[in-house]
């Protein structure tokens, strides 16, 4: 039952009376649902719709924290106050004070810390942010690292690329990161065409890695076609952004290495892909 500080996390805080109008606006889920025990999985877009950050949005008291890329935490609470404008609120990076913490396979929860389950997975355990390192974390990051690529969770800049990815491609919609009801935010006009006219040409896909580890950005080959490039890896594990004709069964090259797709119950795609 293990539970993991992950230290290259942060958090985000955004504090003020106005602080879900002000983010609701702005992200791609409904944040009317964040409270106490209960997160939300979110990004926010560029205005022409492409990912820029995501992050687990928890409730604190009187505040909504923003669990993030650590080294993206002061881009991204800078880039969220550009849009205060007239709202009644504050945002400021605040990783300093708080400890990232994941637990997974039955782990308990800690009591004193703000938590909740993940919302991506519920086989992704839940997240807790506390003052600093619990004691009782008894897993590494690497250890955390390994569970999410084997659910096929992406994370961050590690697997998505900044004003280029579209949440679609990474699985947002079947992570519970994206709403279809809640009305207007930034970048919405793409993610809602990509999602009514069928538009996706590619998704971020589980891989298994036979043979060395290759970097993220190596090209993914079949009989000499580039179908894709690998993203985030470890232990023969790994997520490579591939064209959906690449899950057609062909031989994948990758470096030195083969990969082979590991498509989770989760992940919806077209019928011909999956078959």
């Amino acid at each position: 039952m293990p539970i993991a500080y992950l230290p290259d996390r942060g958090v985000v805080e955004v504090a003020g009376e106005d602080r879900l109008a002000f983010l609701q606006g702005l992200v791609s889920n409904d944040v009317a649902a964040v409270r106490p025990g209960t997160a939300v999985f979110a990004a926010l877009l560029t205005p022409q719709g492409k990912w820029w950050a995501d992050f687990l949005v928890l409730a604190g008291d009187q505040r909504l924290l923003l669990d993030c890329e650590r080294a993206q935490a002061p881009a991204l609470a800078q880039r969220l106050s550009r849009f205060r404008l007239r709202s009644r609120v504050t945002v400021r990076d605040a990783s300093a004070e708080f400890a990232v913490h994941a637990g997974w396979g039955g782990a308990p929860v800690p009591e004193g810390v703000i938590a909740a389950p993940d919302p991506r997975l519920p086989e992704a355990g839940w997240r807790a942010l506390a003052p600093a390192p619990l004691p009782g974390a008894d897993a590494s990051p690497e250890d955390w690292d390994r569970h999410r690529l084997a659910l096929g969770l992406p994370e961050g800049s590690r697997d998505l690329v900044p004003e280029q990815t579209v949440l679609l491609e990474a699985g947002f919609d079947e992570l519970h990161g994206v709403s279809w009801t809640k009305g207007c935010y930034m970048g919405q006009e793409l993610t809602a065409r990509t999602k009514y006219r069928g538009l996706l040409k590619r998704r971020l896909v589980p891989v298994a890695v036979e043979g060395p580890l290759p970097a993220p950005g190596t090209p993914v080959l079949a009989e000499g076609a580039e179908l894709g490039e690998m993203r985030s890896g470890r232990d023969g594990l790994g997520l490579a952004q591939l064209r959906l004709e690449a899950l057609d069964g062909r031989a994948l090259r990758c470096g030195e290495a083969v990969l082979v797709p590991r498509i989770p119950g989760w992940m919806a795609l077209p019928a011909r892909e999956r078959a």
